[in-house]
């Protein structure tokens, strides 16, 4: 009998501690899923309304939370735009990656990693001046180049190195590492024109980047001669010198 009542204690010890387990689950997945709201409704705010006209008390209000509970899973504003720049690159890598299995040409491939990257931009364009005002101070955590932003801008970084490493028209190895955040880079000016561009669909951007691209395509195959080689690499150095 004392074997069954010890056994019995056991089990509702047991008990005690797998419901508190449950709880701290059920908790966890309770703030993830208020988190996971509060990001979906500013991210959607950012696109309807703009940087400015989006607050952290808007924010909060149409989550139905306090402003302390989206303060606590989320510190500032900026930070809910870092969740945008996450949101758009990843975006970015999904529309590109099936693209670029569909051709082996380096400068089609590279062409295909900017287009998509411009595409996923197009639907905050109306707004697209405010959050360059908010991000333009190199002290800035938007900063595009700020080290807030890494996660998203090595999504594009690796994009652009697949682009390059799986082209069929290999370039010297020795400029996989550079070339990729250079274009980047690029890809960061290329979208500032893209900012202040107000022709229909864009079509001044879309007139830079293909000239961008003939250029490249006549210009990138001769680092495979040894002589020009060190001069693009001084540049690739230069670029990596301005990014750090």
């Amino acid at each position: 009998m004392r074997l069954v009542g010890e056994s019995l204690l056991n089990m509702f010890r047991n008990g005690d501690t797998f419901l508190n387990m449950s709880s701290s689950m059920v908790a966890a997945t309770k703030s993830e899923r208020t988190r996971a709201l509060i990001r979906d409704i500013a991210l959607r705010s950012f696109r309807e309304r703009g940087y400015d006209q989006t607050t952290i008390r808007l924010i909060a209000a149409e989550a139905g939370v306090s402003v302390g509970t989206t303060n606590y899973h989320f510190a500032s504003k900026n930070d809910l735009v870092q969740e945008l720049y996450l949101d758009v690159q990843q975006q970015h890598r999904a529309a590109a990656q099936p693209l670029l299995a569909t051709s082996a040409d380096l400068i089609e491939r590279l062409g295909i990693v900017f287009r998509t990257g411009l595409a996923q931009l197009e639907p905050y364009h109306r707004f697209a001046p405010e959050f360059l005002s908010a991000a333009v101070s190199p002290r800035s955590s938007i900063n595009p180049l700020s080290s807030d932003s890494s996660e998203s801008r090595e999504i594009v970084v690796g994009l652009f190195r697949e682009a390059i490493t799986g082209a069929a028209d290999k370039l010297p190895p020795e400029f996989d590492e550079g070339l990729p955040s250079a274009l980047m880079l690029g890809h960061l000016l290329l979208a500032l024109f893209w900012v202040y561009d107000t022709s229909e669909g864009r079509e001044r951007t879309s007139r830079l980047l293909e000239r961008g691209l003939r250029l490249l395509r006549l210009s990138l195959p001769l680092v495979r001669l040894r002589v020009l080689r060190k001069p693009l690499r001084e540049l690739l150095d230069l670029i990596a010198e301005v990014q750090a």
